[in-house]
């Protein structure tokens, strides 16, 4: 068999194995876990993988991996190919009516990690049947807390990449038209860190503020100053944003509190950029908070919140995956870079590899939300596909090579 062929025979299994893909999304869509709480998910997911022949190895506390090698195998030879899917949900209450709404109150699928779990479940079963074709081992890393946990980090901490030679992950893309692949080179997504500023004054009587010490007046003035570091002391040309979406004072409209916080984030594409934001929000703060008689705290990132670098694709590996998907009937584009974030890049600091992205945007059947909002939703009809481009994938050496 050619690798034509086995191209052509990788697509139209995927293709016969949708029913499966979307009857997986769906229960994984009705039974969301969030960070580092995905027991049920791993536990199906860990089933579903021994029952196609892997070799399973829990990590990153609630994340599980399956290991496949070909079954003459020699250690010494072959490249180790991984597939990632993240699995954890948003802490979101779904506003859809579809059958299959979520049944744990309070946590939804809102970004496709339901999606991509079902994805490379079935790829699981369709590179199992062509495991002879592997150049060498193949992880298939389920991954737990993308959504600000760094389940990618702890996965990166144990070692499970020292091995890998090329990672590559896929993510259900609404900007883009259902069914089309994204490429991109290089810069794809910014880097994300979370931030929170507490300013703390004296409370009173909202008519008499001149006996208090009011931090709300002085939070403003920070929210005013922190817009400045990016339109004043940064490039125009980079990619950088700085959004403060929450603002708390007080719960009374006639009371001046005592403490005010207002919590945000910030992403860019450059470390340099990053680090500069990092010195200048402290600065600002101190400043304001010195000015007008308060005290001032900034943190970052705190509790489980993890920064997360750039991710950074490499170059030659999307050039290659575009020259494996030419003679098939996978439609792809060079995709817009985002400011969104992804701890799939822990991974690419460790390995060459790439992050790709499956459209699932389609204005006649209603898939119209963005991620994270409460009706989000994919076109499952495109899902095989997202299914056929991890199986791909896996014979990566292979492909490459046109053997």
């Amino acid at each position: 068999m050619n690798t034509r062929e086995l191209k052509q025979i990788i697509l139209q299994e995927a293709k016969e194995i949708e029913s499966y893909i979307i009857k997986t999304r769906r229960y994984i869509h009705q039974h969301p876990e969030t960070a580092f709480e995905e027991v049920n998910t791993r536990n199906f997911v860990e089933a579903e993988l021994k029952s196609f022949g892997y070799e399973t190895v829990r990590t990153a506390r609630t994340g599980v991996i399956g290991i496949l090698r070909p079954v003459i195998y020699d250690q010494t030879a072959g490249k180790t190919i991984a597939l990632r899917a993240d699995t954890d949900a948003l802490n979101l209450t779904e506003e859809n009516t579809i059958e299959y709404v979520s049944k744990n109150p309070g946590k939804m699928h809102a970004c496709g990690h339901d999606a991509h779990t079902a994805m490379l479940l079935g790829a699981a079963q369709i590179i199992s049947k062509h495991r002879d074709n592997l150049s060498g081992s193949l992880k298939l890393l389920f991954q737990p807390a993308e959504e600000g946990g760094g389940g990618g980090k702890l996965i990166c901490d144990e070692g499970h990449l020292d091995d890998v030679d090329r990672i590559f992950g896929i993510h259900v893309w609404r900007e883009l038209e259902a069914g089309v692949i994204g490429l991109r080179k290089g810069g794809m997504l910014a880097s994300a860190d979370a931030f929170t500023v507490i300013i703390t004054g004296k409370g009173g009587h909202a008519a008499a503020p001149h006996q208090a010490i009011d931090p709300t007046a002085v939070l403003v003035d920070i929210y005013n100053a922190l817009q400045k570091i990016v339109s004043r002391e940064i490039d125009p040309f980079q990619d950088v944003i700085l959004t403060t979406p929450v603002m708390q004072g007080s719960d009374a409209f006639n009371v001046i509190p005592r403490e005010a916080k207002m919590m945000g984030t910030f992403r860019t594409m450059d470390p340099t950029v990053r680090e500069h934001i990092v010195t200048r929000v402290p600065e600002i703060v101190q400043g304001y908070c010195e000015a007008w008689r308060c005290e001032g705290k900034v943190i970052f990132n705190e509790g489980d919140m993890i920064a997360y670098p750039p991710l950074i694709n490499d170059s030659q590996t999307i050039e290659d995956v575009g020259e494996i998907l030419k003679d098939t009937t996978l439609k792809f584009v060079t995709m817009d870079p985002s400011m969104g974030g992804e701890d799939f890049a822990f991974y690419l600091q460790k390995t060459k590899g790439a992050f790709l992205t499956l459209g699932i945007y389609n204005e006649e059947k209603g898939i119209i939300s963005p991620h994270h909002h409460p009706q989000f939703d994919v076109d499952e009809a495109v899902l095989w596909k997202g299914t056929a481009l991890y199986s791909l994938l896996a014979f990566y050496p292979l492909f490459k090579s046109g053997e």
